[in-house]
């Protein structure tokens, strides 16, 4: 396995798409505070989301230079949405959040991390 993503283009990608995740829930948008709604996620938690969506960029990205940062990062957004399919899945929200955002997002970090990593 290669410390540092060849090619880097899918990992810049994700990092700007989890920029972009992190914009949009500072003052969540309806998509978005829909999606938590959904899954029951505790309002006073929301907070956390942009802090941890924008380490995730800066981790992706500083994972450019960093041998194995990158990695560890697409890992630990592997982990983040499954967790999330998990939540959907036990609050029984099956509709469009499960399978475009979060499963999406899961086929995504995978395909970043098998294609950039491996």
């Amino acid at each position: 396995m290669p410390v540092l993503p060849e090619p880097v283009w899918p990992v810049v990608i994700l990092a700007l798409i989890q920029l972009g995740d992190a914009v949009l829930c500072v003052r969540p948008v309806r998509f978005v505070a829909e999606c938590l709604e959904g899954v029951r996620f505790p309002h006073r938690l929301w907070r956390l989301l942009p802090p941890l969506k924008l380490a995730a960029a800066a981790g992706l990205l500083a994972g450019i230079v960093v041998p194995y940062l990158g990695v560890l990062t697409c890992a630990a957004l592997v982990a983040y949405f499954l967790v999330a399919i998990f939540m959907h899945v036990r609050a029984r929200d099956f509709g469009r959040h499960l399978f475009v955002n979060a499963l999406g997002m899961l086929f995504l970090c995978v395909a970043v991390g098998v294609y950039s990593f491996l």
